[in-house]
């Protein structure tokens, strides 16, 4: 009896180090900060000193035209983002998913990129993107052109521009990994059986990636939601509210403003749109995975 009980419990003493680590550096910092936006909080006081204030923090933001502009720049940084790196880096990954000399060689410099630290990413497109000695305004003069106001005007767009350039080398390389990893009795079916490469493309190769561009998409938003400093060393938010997306909005109401209550709620709300994206995506990949299984079990009563 003694030994069964052991034994049933042996698992668990063994998950029991790792489950300790994540209720300290997870969830106790998430249950802190959601307590927190409930209350009138500043750096100057411990949070058994503060106010509870309710829900007072949650409907100011929502009735904030600053913060609604924050959120509206966050979604659309994000959205185009995601959009363009996924078709680039899928692209690459069907361009080059074949044996090319020196294809270790491409690979190392495709994820060049993701490897420079984001302040430096920052400062070197700040400096390309520089009015007058910039890399970019040069060139436009030297074809005889007028150079363009990119962190004036075209601030978002040169910040996606940015991002694009560094971690589309991510989807890349996963999207390579998916395609290398496809079943290849798959392909020599559909080549046999007289598929074209672009009907291999967009009925074989794409629906069997599907899987792992779903969770590359939902990696690829949340960290994009995040991005901070790379806006903050190339515009600072600005001019005006045009580049300040959500994180740098919470960092500066907490250390400027000095109102961690009503950072504490920006965290939550934009924690809760998170989770809302990852519900999605994840009831996406049930239907696809759903649909799947009621046509594999069509053809099966077929045959």
């Amino acid at each position: 009896m003694q030994r069964a009980t052991l034994n049933r419990m042996t698992p668990y003493a063994f998950m029991a180090p790792a489950a300790i680590v994540m209720v300290i550096a997870l969830l106790y910092p998430l249950l802190y900060m959601v307590w927190g936006s409930f209350r009138d909080w500043n750096p100057a006081q411990t949070i058994g000193e503060t106010e509870f204030v309710g829900f007072k923090n949650y409907v100011t933001l929502f009735y904030d035209p600053a913060f609604r502009e924050s959120l509206s720049v966050t979604l659309r940084f994000a959205v185009i983002v995601v959009g363009v790196e996924m078709v680039i880096g899928v692209g690459l990954a069907l361009l080059l998913d074949r044996n090319i000399r020196g294809m270790s060689v491409l690979r190392t410099l495709f994820i060049l990129p993701m490897m420079i630290a984001p302040v430096v990413v920052g400062l070197m497109w700040r400096y390309m993107y520089h009015p007058t000695v910039g890399t970019f305004n040069r060139f436009l003069k030297s074809i005889g052109l007028e150079g363009v106001d990119w962190l004036g005007q075209n601030a978002l767009m040169s910040v996606i521009i940015a991002d694009i350039w560094q971690w589309t080398p991510f989807i890349f390389i996963l999207a390579l990994a998916a395609l290398q990893s496809l079943p290849r009795s798959a392909l020599e079916a559909a080549r046999i059986d007289g598929a074209t490469p672009w009907q291999q493309i967009w009925h074989i190769k794409i629906p069997l990636m599907m899987p792992v561009l779903i969770v590359t998409c939902l990696l690829r938003l949340i960290d994009a939601f995040k991005v901070l400093e790379v806006i903050l060393v190339m515009t600072e938010g600005g001019p005006g509210l045009s580049t300040e997306i959500l994180a740098l909005r919470i960092s500066r109401t907490a250390t400027e403003f000095r109102e961690l209550g009503v950072a504490a709620a920006m965290s939550n709300y934009l924690l809760m749109l998170l989770l809302i994206l990852t519900a999605l995506m994840f009831a996406y990949t049930k239907i696809q995975e759903a649909r799947e299984a009621r046509l594999r079990t069509a053809a099966e009563e077929d045959l």
